[in-house]
């Protein structure tokens, strides 16, 4: 909770205890405490804003001030039971006021450990020469939202970035993905991260490598801040994208929105660059032989063009001459680490990969990845806990998925393929999920690992892989047996 969350929870506390407890003596200089509740409410709202989750407080600071209110206009003796009972149903309202914001925070995320701090700017784009075949329209074309995180100079005055800027839209969006309802993210865009806004790149180095980051499905670009931060931190930049119809919902500038397609709808699409069958599925009217897999892994290649434009000359002038782009990589999670290992395979513009549980398409399992190239994942007994738990990964997902990463690992060129493995993640311990409320747990979006310890080691993965294969340094994780229980890492 924030401080003024905090403050107006005690004093809803005190204006209860004086409306209902005898005030004697002295203490009826008490009395009029139950004015300060709604006075509170107003405060709160105006210092940190409105969220839904203090709306139990609102109500109750409410009906302290009417309380009050209608026993000064009409002062009547009440009697024991009348109080015991009015007494209840505040301390009951009170509670549940009091553990809703505690349930659903304005989270934080994780203290990035590297010297830079952290800019950030967006971009639209649209590539012309892409028909958009999720539409039925064929003069539509492809666009991208891309968000670009860059290392700062610490101490640059900027404003700070929210977790997420346009989080009504998202939080309708993933509420219609996710069955929930649709306003349980709309205060996203009050949670702080450690970025700012457009500060100028950090002047330590002339150059910094570019890594590209591709969500989930229903997924968005900031999903994996704890990741993102952590390797903008150590000197990357980070292009985190929006992939239309495959993300929870992508909003453009000029105020469209596109809703991201629910699971039933595009998975056999997904599903045809993995293990194809005849006849192939179609979109908008497109037939797919090779699935869906190839035209996202396309958005990934797209977006090194762009990058490339932005270096000749960012029309924000931030990027100008900034990026290193002899040394690029990408890393996904889940369907993001699918078109990872497509665009991998594709596009050798990409100098190494990193893919987060997930199954491999075709091609990378026939073909292997000639770049340097770690998968993060776990075992089979962690995803039928999470089965048992939160359902889904049916037998034949857990096969597919820990079968074709094996695959792709084993074709690696020696020295160039790592195979890390933790026991007791979920899927979503890959993702922000778990700092999203500190009941991850019980509710399933975390496993048993917890989510402080899952994001570290994900974190220090990461960045020693692509510290190795980008920067040109030599960590020891990568060569010494890991340093947490139970993880696992094979190497070629």
């Amino acid at each position: 909770m924030r401080l003024a969350e905090i403050l107006f929870c005690f004093a809803n506390a005190a204006g209860l205890a004086a409306l209902w407890a005898p005030l004697r003596g002295r203490l009826r200089q008490l009395r009029h405490l139950p004015t300060i509740p709604p006075l509170a409410a107003v405060a709160q709202v105006m210092v940190d804003g409105y969220r839904w989750p203090m709306i139990p407080a609102y109500a109750l600071g409410a009906a302290i001030g009417v309380s009050w209110l209608l026993r000064v206009a009409r002062p009547a003796h009440r009697s024991r039971w009348g109080r015991c009972v009015g007494m209840s149903i505040g301390i009951v309202v009170f509670v549940v006021s009091a553990t809703a914001p505690v349930v659903v925070p304005v989270f934080r995320l994780p203290q990035p450990a590297g010297p830079y701090a952290i800019g950030t700017v967006t971009y639209h784009w649209r590539d012309a020469d892409r028909r958009e075949i999720f539409s039925t329209d064929p003069a539509a074309r492809r666009e991208l939202m891309a968000q670009v995180w860059y290392p700062a100079d610490p101490g640059a005055k900027a404003p700070t970035a929210p977790y997420v800027s346009d989080a009504t839209t998202l939080s309708g969006a993933a509420g219609r993905l996710l069955h929930i309802p649709g306003f349980v993210f709309d205060f996203w865009d009050m949670v702080p991260t450690h970025a700012t806004q457009m500060p100028p790149m950090a002047s330590t180095r002339p150059k910094y490598p570019v890594l590209v980051f591709a969500s989930g499905l229903g997924g968005f670009r900031q999903s994996n801040m704890f990741q993102v931060e952590q390797l903008v931190s150590r000197g990357f930049v980070v292009v985190g994208l929006d992939q239309p119809y495959t993300a929870a919902a992508t909003v453009f500038p000029d105020g469209r929105t596109i809703a991201g397609w629910t699971k039933d709808r595009v998975y056999p699409a997904i599903e045809q660059s993995i293990t194809p069958i005849t006849p192939a599925p179609t979109l908008g009217g497109v037939e797919l032989p090779n699935g869906l897999i190839p035209y996202l892994a396309q958005d990934v290649s797209f977006a090194l063009d762009q990058l490339a434009r932005l270096n000749t000359s960012d029309p924000q002038g931030l990027l100008t001459h900034r990026l290193d782009l002899d040394q690029v990589g990408a890393f996904g999670i889940s369907l993001g680490a699918m078109v990872v290992g497509q665009a991998c395979h594709a596009d050798t513009r990409l100098r190494a990969c990193l893919m987060m549980d997930a199954a491999m398409p075709a091609d990378a399992v026939r073909d292997g990845l000639r770049q340097p190239s770690m998968f993060l994942t776990r075992d089979a007994d962690s995803m039928l806990l999470e089965r048992s738990r939160s359902g889904g990964w049916p037998d034949h997902d857990i096969d597919e998925t820990l079968t074709t990463q094996r695959k792709v690992f084993a074709l690696s060129p020696p020295g160039y393929g790592y195979y890390v493995e933790i026991p007791g993640m979920f899927h979503v311990n890959f993702t922000d999920a778990p700092s999203w409320t500190p009941m991850a747990e019980l509710l399933a979006l975390s496993g048993p690992i917890g989510g402080k310890l899952g994001h570290e080691i994900v974190a220090a993965y990461s960045v020693a892989f692509f510290d190795r294969f980008l920067a040109g340094n030599d960590p020891a994780l990568l060569d010494a047996p890991p340093p947490w229980n139970g993880v696992r890492i094979d190497k070629r």
